[in-house]
């Protein structure tokens, strides 16, 4: 690759690109706060409006004098900043394909969204505690592969009882937890297409009103063997995610032979909504796999 054919803007719309579709956990955030960013330490200030009071009204009786409003105001902080710095070797890129550039640049891309994943997956801590099903001391065991699917219809009795809106739900499962759904009639028979075809973005099925996702950036908590699942369920408004890449930027390594790129990814994520997200703290349950 020649230094001088390089075009930053080019480059940095393909790694935008690739990022957006090896996401899992950031395809159920809202993004609609993404274009006011520009760099890391930028702030996003969300406003909420509060309930408004509804009286009965008496005829020929005075009502009540209009009430102020209260309102709430949550930073979205752009306080993440991960980079990628790679070279290739003037005598590698004679010997292999031309497009290995392309290659690496795909593979930074992946790294980042992995990273980005596994930050927004972190964020269960978030959950009010009203919406918990199990924890680290007294997890949710099953036993048998049919509890999965009972417990997700736990998962959107939660999000129902604070009146999460049921349209567009989600709810992101590790691997083991798909298998065990795939046990269950009420999942495989659910008469969808989405219940036969994997889609984008991770997402396998329906059931129970959810969007079912499958992730392995599902966190946990414990050793290996004995780890904790964080199962999170919400919709399209609980977590609000807002990226940017700074800057892309081709160099040559002044004591190498070599073409080098690096570039710096800025992201900020918040559960603006922690009433509308749902935990559920379950162990693998080997047995039945």
């Amino acid at each position: 690759m020649s230094l001088n054919n390089f075009i930053p803007e080019v480059w940095s719309a393909r790694l935008l690109e690739n990022l957006q579709k090896n996401h899992v956990f950031v395809g159920v955030c809202n993004r609609s706060y993404e274009g006011t960013i520009k760099g890391y330490g930028d702030q996003v200030k969300i406003n909420s409006i509060g309930q408004v009071t509804i009286g009965s009204y008496t005829k020929n009786t005075n009502i009540s004098a209009a009430e102020t409003l209260t309102d709430a105001q949550r930073i979205l902080l752009i306080n993440q900043a991960k980079y990628f710095n790679f070279q290739i070797d003037d005598v590698d890129k004679a010997q292999q394909n031309p497009k290995v550039m392309e290659g690496a640049m795909r593979e930074a891309a992946y790294g980042l969204a992995d990273v980005t994943d596994q930050y927004i997956a972190s964020l269960y801590t978030e959950a009010v505690s009203a919406n918990l099903i199990g924890s680290d001391g007294s997890p949710t065991t099953f036993s048998a592969a049919t509890d999965a699917y009972n417990t997700l219809v736990k998962l959107g009795v939660k999000l129902d009882e604070a009146n999460v809106p049921k349209a567009s739900r989600w709810v992101v499962v590790p691997a083991w937890y798909h298998a065990l759904l795939l046990l269950d009639n009420r999942f495989v028979q659910a008469g969808t297409s989405a219940a036969d075809n994997v889609l984008r973005n991770g997402e396998v099925g329906k059931a129970t009103g959810f969007s079912v996702i499958v992730s392995n950036n599902v966190a946990y908590t414990g050793s290996t063997g004995s780890e904790k699942f964080k199962v999170m369920a919400g919709y399209d408004q609980t977590i609000s995610y807002a990226e940017q890449i700074v800057e892309v930027q081709a160099y040559r390594p002044e004591l190498r032979f070599a073409d080098a790129v690096k570039g710096l990814h800025v992201y900020g994520a918040k559960v603006v909504r922690p009433d509308a997200l749902a935990v559920l703290t379950v162990s693998r349950p080997t047995s039945l796999i």
